[in-house]
């Protein structure tokens, strides 16, 4: 678990990982976001007025977390892949003085992470938000995200999510 405050168009917020938290049917999540992975490179795409980060967005009304990210990936990156879910990354305003009780995001809520083995890249199109997608080393992402130090706490934790993937795959194979 990691704590940082970070400031969003003025205003203080306070993020924390939680890896691993068990989501509860009332928690409010707000946007899904994966940690792409094709030949040990990680995909970032460039959203517009965003910079370079991990796809991702909000979910539609009727849309499970897991169907959301899907289908934002694809709308940001043009790939698909299997998933396995991270944790995930409380959003606090409490502190926040400024924050609007009227507006569109609760006081408290959650952004969804999952690491994404990409197994299809199609065309990019540019159709939706995003303008590219790159490939990077995980060691070059802390300069080319766009995002606090907390997205590289993410990331470690999709890297080794890997190492152990890697690890029941050898089993499987021995068994």
């Amino acid at each position: 678990m990691k704590t940082i405050t970070v400031d969003w168009d003025g205003q203080k917020v306070k993020l924390t990982w939680l890896p691993q938290y068990p989501l509860q049917h009332q928690d409010i999540i707000t946007s899904v976001h994966a940690i792409c992975f094709q030949n040990d490179k990680v995909l970032l795409s460039k959203i517009k007025k965003r910079g370079f980060n991990y796809p991702g967005g909000h979910i539609e009304k009727g849309e499970s977390p897991e169907e959301a990210l899907h289908r934002e990936v694809y709308e940001e990156a043009y790939v698909k892949g299997e998933i396995t879910y991270l944790g995930v990354l409380e959003v606090n305003h409490k502190e926040n003085h400024f924050f609007n009780t009227r507006g569109k995001y609760p006081i408290m809520s959650y952004q969804v992470f999952y690491r994404m083995d990409i197994n299809t890249c199609d065309s990019f199109l540019r159709e939706n938000e995003s303008v590219a997608r790159i490939w990077v080393e995980p060691s070059e992402i802390p300069y080319v995200i766009d995002d606090h130090e907390i997205s590289l706490i993410i990331l470690e934790e999709a890297l080794s999510n890997k190492k152990e993937q890697q690890k029941l795959n050898g089993l499987k194979k021995i068994l």
